[in-house]
């Protein structure tokens, strides 16, 4: 018999040791990116660095946009929105008895052309919605009750609202490849060789600290579940020996 006990915990051993592994790869990776403490610097930063392109940046300031969002509503400003609605109801299960459930009606997203600024420069954000880190306020959260309308052997209870934005003014950190578009505008993009790419309330030490806690973490966890593993391995193999030694 497979002591799938043990093996269990030396598969989940190996698979917290590649997490930590990697955990700490991108936290030293983050340590190496160029820190830039004021936007106006990073112009010039991108004409003394165009040999040894791509240029990867910490970048941090405010949110802002030329076009920005009206909520309808929260009534906030943002550039990201994200809409949901959803329909909650009773139905009947396998048992006779009536278990809750729900279905999405409504999966709404806009984005508008957005920047960060510090009060000395502006840099332009691409791609946020793909980036690591990227949290949308819980701007309005509604529940339309129905009064329990019974449809197509339903029993209705209503339909739950969401709205999530990034609203204008809020701080922010990304960590990404300046780059100078057509018209002389600098943005702030995902690497094109793999390189993390971030968006995130943190700044650049405390998510370099943050990566290194967890990294740290699954590597003690790996240790317990590899010593807990072969501990297993070793009893059952114990057992077996003298099993066949009654034999």
């Amino acid at each position: 018999m497979i002591p799938w006990g043990g093996v269990g915990c030396c598969l989940s051993a190996a698979a917290l040791y590649f997490l930590g592994r990697r955990s700490g790869r991108d936290a030293e990776a983050l340590d190496s990116v160029t820190r830039v403490n004021q936007l106006k610097d990073l112009a010039s930063l991108l004409d003394t660095a165009c040999r040894v392109l791509p240029l990867v940046v910490s970048v941090s300031g405010r949110v802002g946009s030329v076009t920005p969002i009206n909520c309808k509503h929260s009534g906030l400003r943002g550039v990201i929105v994200e809409e949901t609605a959803k329909q909650h109801f009773l139905k009947r299960n396998g048992a006779g008895l009536w278990v809750q459930d729900s279905a999405l009606m409504l999966s709404m997203s806009r984005e508008v052309p957005w920047y960060l600024d510090d009060g000395t420069g502006r840099v332009y954000v691409v791609g946020a919605r793909d980036a690591s880190g990227l949290v949308l306020t819980v701007a309005t959260e509604v529940f339309e009750e129905s009064g329990l309308s019974l449809v197509r052997g339903l029993k209705m209870l209503g339909i739950k609202r969401v709205e999530r934005v990034l609203p204008t003014g809020t701080s922010l950190t990304v960590i990404g490849e300046a780059v100078k578009d057509d018209v002389g505008n600098i943005r702030i993009q995902r690497p094109h060789k793999g390189e993390e790419f971030y968006v995130s309330l943190k700044n650049i030490d405390q998510l370099i600290l943050y990566m290194g806690k967890w990294a740290t973490w699954y590597k003690y966890a790996s240790y317990g579940f590899s010593l807990f593993g072969i501990y297993l391995l070793a009893k059952h193999a114990v057992q077996f020996i003298l099993e066949r030694r009654r034999r």
